[in-house]
């Protein structure tokens, strides 16, 4: 895995990105060549002033397949998977709608249509043809990597379980695991490895050929933790890593029931600084500014029809709680029926809710619903990314509940956030659990590049209205 701007990225994934992007832009000039040759010189002699064109058209093209989900493609399903034919057109499509505008707005790029057909026919094979390579390539026993686990308990098995049953981005081969005094035995007995009287933690590795080591033991108190040979092993070029980092890296979740304090306190992350403070507000408004000038005419098509729905009020204010534990309320447009909480007692909002109306089934699906928090944003008391803000009452609940949720508040709650595009509808303490552990992993990583990574999904969860 790469970390880019704290985020974990899969090496393949952005290996697939980089070889697309090569092919995309040498698509460009292929295509250009054959549109200029007339049989025996080039009419156009100097093809490297379209390379500007080529990276605008390249960025079209891996934008709109990012938006549609193709980077987070199952490799052990491959071409086989029929989603990946299902969303390589409608990519093409949405890239050739982004392309229109750029052209509208910066003339000076535009490259004819012939030419345009031209490099997309060549684009579409150049990536089927690389993306066939990789997944067949991705059955190699050389891109898996041989993992050890330091533990046989119920973490153990949870870690190992994780690295048996990935299926996309990172295959682990896993050697076995290695016994602690006081810990009851939760892994098949098979798997145990067994090491010989003398034998230190680094020749085992060796033995096995493990490459890594999962320290996936819970408690590490007393004299039989073997630190000085979890150092030794580092030091030996064996890679050892912790239970908490091991599950963040691969769900892209920081787990609650795993996570001791001190990594919290030691380990890397949770940016507040002046630089990143600033480039998130700027972002806010640039970016929201964008939407609203994109959805006005939405909103307001929106507004004239749930009044006409029922006659009720348009928007819907709600008491909620921001950064710092401070509460603000939160615009939306009403999606529910003017006496959705009757009773006076705040409800969970879930999948196929009764209370919902017609229209704002609809709006909650695309999230249209989320527009008007546009001016929470602007004023200062949301950003555009961030955790999903809760309702005081609740909030006091989950706190006494779940351990660390209040770190979500220690930024400002977002109109769309990773624990929303990455999980669905949450109406039980355990969907709060779940998506605190997206939170956390957001709030510790935040930055621009991830920020753009949420839009990104966002868009694919406006399109398939998946996520929330």
């Amino acid at each position: 895995m790469l970390k880019i701007s704290n985020h974990y990225v899969s090496k393949v994934a952005f290996s697939l990105l980089f070889v697309e992007v090569l092919i995309l832009i040498g698509s460009f000039y292929v295509g250009s060549a054959i549109r200029f040759f007339d049989g025996e010189d080039f009419i156009a002699p100097k093809l490297e002033h379209f390379l500007l064109s080529a990276c605008v058209f390249a960025g079209a093209i891996v934008f709109s397949m990012s938006a549609l989900g193709m980077y987070q493609l199952n490799f052990a399903e491959g071409l086989r998977n029929p989603l990946f034919f299902l969303r390589l057109m409608p990519s093409f499509a949405m890239a050739f709608g982004i392309l229109t505008l750029v052209f509208y707005i910066a003339p000076d790029l535009y490259f004819g249509r012939g030419i345009l057909l031209l490099v997309f026919g060549i684009s579409a094979l150049g990536i089927l043809a690389a993306r066939a390579i990789f997944f067949t390539t991705s059955e190699f026993r050389f891109l898996e990597t041989r993992i050890m686990f330091l533990g046989v308990g119920p973490l153990a098995k949870e870690c190992g379980d994780m690295a048996t049953t990935a299926t996309s981005y990172h295959k682990y081969d896993v050697a076995g695991y290695v016994a602690m005094p006081g810990e009851e035995c939760r892994v098949a007995p098979t798997s145990v490895l067994q090491m010989e009287p003398g034998m230190s933690l680094v020749a085992l590795a060796r033995k096995y050929d493990a490459s890594e080591i999962v320290v996936a033991v819970q408690n590490r108190r007393g004299g039989t933790f073997p630190i000085r040979e979890l150092l030794e092993c580092k030091l030996f070029g064996i890679t050892v890593t912790d239970a908490a980092t091991f599950f963040e890296r691969e769900t892209y979740q920081i787990r609650v029931e795993s996570l001791q304090p001190s990594w919290l306190v030691f380990g890397g992350g949770f940016d507040q600084s002046f630089v990143r403070t600033f480039m998130k507000r700027a972002f806010d408004i640039v970016v929201s500014t964008i939407i609203l000038a994109l959805t006005a005419p939405i909103m307001l098509v929106t507004a004239a029809l749930i009044r006409l729905e029922d006659g009720g009020p348009v928007f819907y204010n709600q008491e909620r709680t921001g950064r710092a534990g401070r509460t603000f309320r939160v615009h939306k447009f009403r999606s529910m029926g003017t006496n959705a909480e009757k009773g006076g007692k705040p409800q969970w909002a879930a999948v196929n809710d009764p209370r919902v109306t017609r229209v704002g089934d609809f709006i909650r699906k695309v999230r249209i619903d989320e527009l008007p928090q546009l001016w929470n944003v602007f004023k200062g008391e949301m950003s555009f990314v961030g955790p999903r803000p809760e309702r005081p009452y609740f909030v006091e609940q989950l706190i006494a509940e779940i351990p660390y949720y209040n770190v979500r508040h220690s930024i400002k709650p977002g109109i769309t956030g990773w624990a929303q595009v990455r999980y669905g509808y949450g109406s039980t303490v355990e969907d709060s659990v779940q998506k605190l552990q997206y939170d956390l992993y957001y709030v510790k990583n935040n930055s621009l590049f991830l920020d753009i990574l949420v839009l990104i999904d966002t868009m694919k969860v406006v399109m398939f209205g998946s996520g929330r």
